[in-house]
Parts: C-alpha cells; sequence; structure tokens
C-alpha cells in the first residue's frame, strides 16, 4: 500500500455541509480504521462541524492476521520503533496533505489522534510536518524519536492519556514523553486514567473530546 492508497472509514460532519476541521485517528498496532472511527460519533456533538477519517495502516500485522500495522513493532527496542516511524512518516504526511487539499482546509484545521503505535505516529509526523496541526492527542503511547522538534511557539496543543495499569506500553512512557516535550519548551497537558489497561475510558475520552473543541476555537497553530 502507498503514500496514495491509504484509506479508511469516515465520517461526515454532523451538521451537514462542508467541514469546517479534519479530524485523522491513527489506530494501534494489529488493528484497523474500524478501530477508533466510533470515537467520531462520540465527538460529533462536540465536533459538529469536523469530518472524521480512521485510515488502514500501510501494513499487514505480523502478528495478527486480519490487523494492520504503521511499523514492524519490536518491544523494547525504541532504536527500531525509530525507525520504523521515521519510513512510515512519508505515506502519512501524504495522506494528511491530500486530505486537508480534498476538503479545502489548512494546517489549522487538522487535528490527530493516536492510539499506542497510532500515538507514536501522530507525535512524529505531527510535530516536523511543514506546516504543523492545530493539535494532537495521544492515548496509550510513547514519544518513539525527539528529532526536529518544533520551536514552542509553533508546536501544536498536545494531550497525553494513559492508563496507570497499561501492561503493553507502561505509563512511564507518557511520564517520560511529556517531560522530554517540556524540557524542549513544548506544553502538554497529560492525564493518568486510574485502573485502567491499554485502552481509553469514559474520562480519557471526555477529556480528548473537550481537549480538541478548545483547541480548535482558539486556532492553535500556526497554519
Amino acid at each position: 500500500m502507498t503514500a496514495s492508497q491509504l484509506d479508511g472509514p469516515r465520517l461526515a460532519p454532523a451538521a451537514g455541509g462542508a467541514p469546517k476541521q479534519l479530524v485523522v485517528f491513527l489506530h494501534g498496532y494489529g488493528a484497523d480504521g474500524n478501530d477508533l472511527i466510533g470515537l467520531g460519533r462520540e465527538w460529533a456533538p462536540l465536533l459538529p462541524n469536523a469530518a472524521f477519517v480512521s485510515p488502514d495502516a500501510p501494513q499487514p500485522c505480523g502478528m495478527a492476521p486480519m490487523g494492520r500495522q504503521w511499523f514492524d513493532l519490536s518491544l523494547g527496542d525504541m532504536s527500531i520503533v525509530a525507525a520504523g516511524v521515521k519510513k512510515a512518516a512519508p505515506a502519512l504526511d501524504s495522506f494528511l496533505d491530500a486530505e486537508l487539499e480534498r476538503h479545502g482546509l489548512t494546517s489549522e484545521s487538522l487535528a490527530l489522534v493516536g492510539f499506542s503505535q497510532g500515538t507514536m505516529m501522530a507525535l512524529a509526523v505531527g510535530l516536523t510536518r511543514r506546516a504543523k496541526p492545530a493539535a494532537i492527542v495521544g492515548y496509550s503511547g510513547a514519544l518513539a524519536t525527539v528529532e526536529d522538534l518544533p520551536p514552542p511557539g509553533e508546536a501544536p496543543a498536545i494531550l497525553l492519556v494513559h492508563g496507570d495499569m497499561d501492561e503493553v506500553i507502561p505509563v512511564d512512557a507518557m511520564i517520560m514523553a511529556r517531560e522530554v516535550l517540556g524540557q524542549a519548551g513544548l506544553s502538554v497537558q497529560w492525564h493518568v486514567s486510574r485502573g485502567i489497561g491499554h485502552g481509553i475510558d469514559g474520562e480519557g475520552l471526555r477529556l480528548g473530546g473537550t481537549f480538541l473543541k478548545d483547541a480548535f476555537a482558539r486556532g492553535h497553530g500556526p497554519g
């Protein structure tokens, strides 16, 4: 699957008409676009003018016959993860450009929402795109690379949410990401979901939707 072939389930704005914002979901390892598109239905009342799209990752998953992956996963070896993110980034970058052009929108109307491996992609691509998105929401993920972080004044709004009982990616990964981005001068909001494993609870869902609504309302991002 090439960059131009990335695709997945979509939701049109609940309010009807042309979208004023675009929210792109990036699913986790072994899932596909259907795994996260339901978040768009949950957030539609908060974001009635937003279109939602959840592309399938470009590669078949090596460990889940029906799933997809953004890159080969090697737990515990962040150098391999960083290389995988870098290799997968151009396809996602091109997809985002095409989707914005299709809707007639600019980057200040774009938000990336990732889960697990998708959070690694959202942070890597969202923080290095020439025109940064308005916001990045990352659930249960990690910061895979610190190359080419933007100056503080050019960074998207960032929210990281993680369960303290996550058995796949420990909550320490979120804490580390928060600290590294903070040391680079980037503002990061964060939330630890108590008693939650590798998933998204109701409070995390609520916080993500409200965060996006506020980020779009501020016109956050350089465009």
